[in-house]
């Protein structure tokens, strides 16, 4: 069954690609944080006390976190180590996509749709608390923020 447009495309099913690192550093469980937004700017008018105008700035990108099993190393954990250990800065592209879950013509995972994040740096990493109470996976959070992002289907 081909996708239909007529039912939002499954989230589960998402690829990631920075630019310089290797396909198999760039696996995650979770991203969010893809939305960009309109600050607003209030100004007074002199005279008028019924409402106060709203002026749009610029967009305003918010931070991309993603979420994956911690990797002891990795070029992508080096390239947030010199961000922000050494505060050595090496803007990257990223690219997402949201992959149709029934796949292409010859199996391969179609994209249904993409995002080109520009001039994306680390800015967090973290790791999820570790506990010997529970058998779970440590996780690695990181934080990168970008200046905009493109769409495109």
């Amino acid at each position: 069954m081909a996708a239909d447009t007529q039912y939002p495309p499954a989230g589960f099913y998402f690829k990631i690609q920075i630019d310089g690192m290797p396909d198999s550093d760039s696996e995650f469980q979770e991203l969010t944080g893809l939305s960009m937004s309109l600050e607003l700017q209030s100004v007074k008018e002199a005279g008028e006390n019924r409402f106060t105008h709203q002026l749009p700035l610029p967009a305003r990108a918010e931070p991309l976190v993603l979420k994956r099993g911690l990797l002891i190393s990795s070029p992508l954990i080096e390239w947030c180590r010199k961000a922000i250990e050494e505060f050595t800065f090496s803007p990257k592209n990223l690219h997402v996509f949201l992959l149709d879950v029934e796949g292409g013509a010859n199996g391969q995972p179609k994209p249904l749709m993409a995002w080109y994040l520009v001039h994306a740096f680390p800015t967090k990493w973290e790791i999820t608390g570790l506990n010997a109470m529970n058998s779970e996976v440590a996780v690695e959070t990181i934080q990168i923020n970008y200046n905009y992002f493109t769409k495109s289907s």
